[in-house]
This record gives structure tokens, sequence and C-alpha cells, in this order.
């Protein structure tokens, strides 16, 4: 992401001073925020961004510590096994809890038995992406798909990744389409071979596909939100373009190790809350074609995750996805 919305973030920390301690115990220490996926991409991103939010509010350093690997799996495991005093948190992510605990043979955690939920930061819905020789719109092409069955092969970053996935939620959710997959190791190679035409589309988010948009290298025909994107108010939702109640993102939550005092968690939630209140906080994300959410609590987060395991465990069973 461009160093000018690094430095925004910052810039726009809050003012206010750091939230008082009744105790003053928590946090009298550097606090590590994992994040589970490498330095660099969307999640980094906004763990950065909002460890610099905590930063301010709680009066001590929050230091982002990428710890990658398994999908994510390695960097949750460090934080399930950590001690429950708070000054070890995750970034979690639809990876880390809404995918690998139904597409693993053997899950190494229990997403909700194994965590205690903090707070919401934000979803970062997909895109829908094209060559540009294809139909200009997303019925069109699934219609293309459907009396061409075999015919068409779309790319993801990889078997179990949110992309393969959401594209057998879409399959699911416009009656069936026989397309071929083509699994990349990430999302970068597939984005290429669209542009290059060795398969037909495929998803991701806007951070990477929407300059290729506008300069008429790829073409996107939908974002996977309820709402159209503030960063690009141009281009249809998925609902819009036909595909009813189809949504499909990753996410951001701060979660922390199972067995945390309230008082703990207490002070978390209350300098989450604030950082999502600040108007700094939702500029950034939205920026980055993120959608906040700010009427983050623990409890909330904990419903938000039961909801996304519900939503996609019967996609990772139908496509009969098993990663040892």
């Amino acid at each position: 992401m461009k160093r000018r919305h690094l430095l925004a973030a910052g810039i726009g920390a809050l003012a206010a001073p750091a939230i008082a301690r009744a105790d003053a115990k928590f946090p009298d220490r550097t606090i590590r925020l994992i994040v589970p996926f490498p330095a660099g991409g969307a999640t980094d991103i906004v763990g950065r961004m909002f460890a610099d939010k905590l930063t301010h509010l709680l009066g001590q350093t929050v230091i982002v510590d990428n710890k990658s690997g398994a999908a994510g799996s390695i960097g949750a495991m460090e934080v399930k096994n950590a001690k429950p005093d708070g000054y070890t948190l995750l970034v979690a992510t639809s990876s880390t809890h809404a995918i690998n605990p139904t597409a693993f043979v053997n899950p190494p955690y229990d997403p909700i038995k194994d965590f205690t939920p903090i707070a919401s930061v934000c979803v970062n819905p997909l895109v829908f992406f094209s060559n540009p020789s294809l139909p200009p719109s997303m019925m069109e092409l699934v219609q293309l798909m459907k009396q061409n069955p075999g015919k068409y092969s779309y790319g993801s970053a990889g078997v179990g990744s949110i992309i393969h996935l959401a594209v057998e939620y879409l399959k699911r959710s416009v009656g069936g389409m026989d397309v071929v997959h083509v699994p990349y190791k990430g999302g970068a190679p597939a984005i290429q071979d669209v542009i290059a035409g060795n398969v037909a589309w495929s998803m991701e988010t806007f951070s990477t596909t929407l300059p290729l948009h506008r300069s008429g290298k790829l073409r996107i025909l939908a974002f996977c939100h309820s709402k159209r994107a503030p960063i690009a108010p141009e281009i249809p939702t998925m609902i819009e373009a036909g595909v009813k109640d189809y949504e499909a993102y990753t996410f951001s939550l701060i979660l922390g190790p199972p067995g945390m005092p309230q008082d703990v968690i207490d002070t978390l939630d209350k300098a989450s809350r604030q950082a999502m209140a600040d108007p700094a906080t939702i500029k950034f994300l939205e920026g980055n074609a993120a959608i906040p959410t700010p009427d983050t609590t623990p409890a909330r987060t904990a419903q938000f995750i039961k909801e996304e395991l519900a939503k996609w465990a019967p996609v990772i069973r139908d496509a009969n996805v098993r990663i040892a």
C-alpha cells in the first residue's frame, strides 16, 4: 500500500490522551499484535494501522509481528498458546477463523473456544474480474460459462483460499457452472494470467485490481458486498449485477488467547471502540477499499465468527476441500 496511506494513519491517530487505567497494571509494557501473513499485504496494512491507533490510546507501544504460514494457522496457534494477559493479540482473518477450521483435516485449534474476541475492524470484499475480451456484464459472462461447460478456467490463490471458495459459493448462487479451477501460489500470478488470457477470470481485492481495471488491462465486473465501494462507486455490487444475496470477503478481527481477565478485555474493548469511532480510521479503511465495522464489541465479534463459520462450512464441504 502506498506510503502516504500508512503515514495518514499515523498523522490521523487519535489526539485524545491514553485511556486511564484504574489499576495502572494493564498495559504496562509493549503489546504484540500478530499478523498471520507476510508484511505488505492487506491484513498487514490493517494490522499496522490498528496497532498505531491502540498505541496512542493505551499509552503503550503496540508492535506488529508477522508470523505467516499454514494459511494463517501458525500465527493463530501462537496466540492460542500465549499467556492470556492481553500482551499477545491476533489479527484474525477469513482463513484463520472461517475456512481453516472446516477445511483442515485436523484443525489445530477451535475458532471459538481457543480465542477471546475483542474487536471487529473491517471486511475487505473481493471483486470479480475478467479478461477484457469476455462479456462486459456479470450475468452475460455466467451465461457464457453455462453454455460452454468445461471450456473456460479461472485462477485462484490456491486450493482452500478465500478466492477458491468464493467461486464455489458463486457457482452455488447461480445454479452451477462447469469451469476449470487453476490454483496458483498466491493471487498475483492468477491476476497476470487473466491479463494474458491464460485463464478467463478470477477474484481478488480492489487493492491490486483497481489500477489494472482503470488502465484497461482487466475488467472488474462486480464488487462482492451489499453496498458499492466509496473508492470505486461506478462498479456495481454482485447483487446489483444479478447474483442474489452474494457477498464474499476476507475480514480483520482482533482476538486474544482464551481465558483473558475481564478487566483486560474491557480496556482493549474501550480502546478498540474509540479507534473505530475515529473518522481517520474510517477514511483510511475506505481509502483502501475496506468496509469498516464501527459497531465493534467482543460480543458482536464472537457472533460474527459464528456467522462466517456457518456460511462457509457447507461451501467447503460441498467442494470437498480437505487440507492435510
